[in-house]
């Protein structure tokens, strides 16, 4: 599965109510392959192409890493503890992820 249609099943699992009153950007940084970032803000969520200015947290994995947390193969801690995935910013924010975002 390519990187652009991980994310698409990402926003899909977008769990609007998790995100009212919320405005956050997630910055993903996928090394082997194209960058996006995810725009959560009044319950909506946008998906965007690259790099994002003024990410709220970045969180860098590879395409294999990213497609297991987002199928549900892999828990975004597990793969985080595991060196697998790494985030900039706030951490608290990116274990906030599964909260926004139905996994598996």
């Amino acid at each position: 599965m390519a990187v652009q249609q991980t994310f698409e099943k990402l926003k899909n699992n977008f769990n609007s109510d998790a995100a009212q009153g919320l405005d956050l950007v997630f910055q993903f940084d996928i090394e082997d392959g194209e960058n996006a970032h995810l725009i959560v803000k009044d319950g909506k969520c946008d998906l965007g192409e690259g790099n994002h200015p003024d990410p709220s947290v970045t969180l860098i994995m590879d395409e294999q890493t990213f497609q297991n947390i987002v199928s549900g193969e892999t828990d975004g801690m597990q793969a985080f503890m595991a060196g697998q995935l790494r985030a900039e910013g706030d951490m608290m924010l990116a274990m906030k992820l599964g909260e926004l975002f139905n996994m598996g």
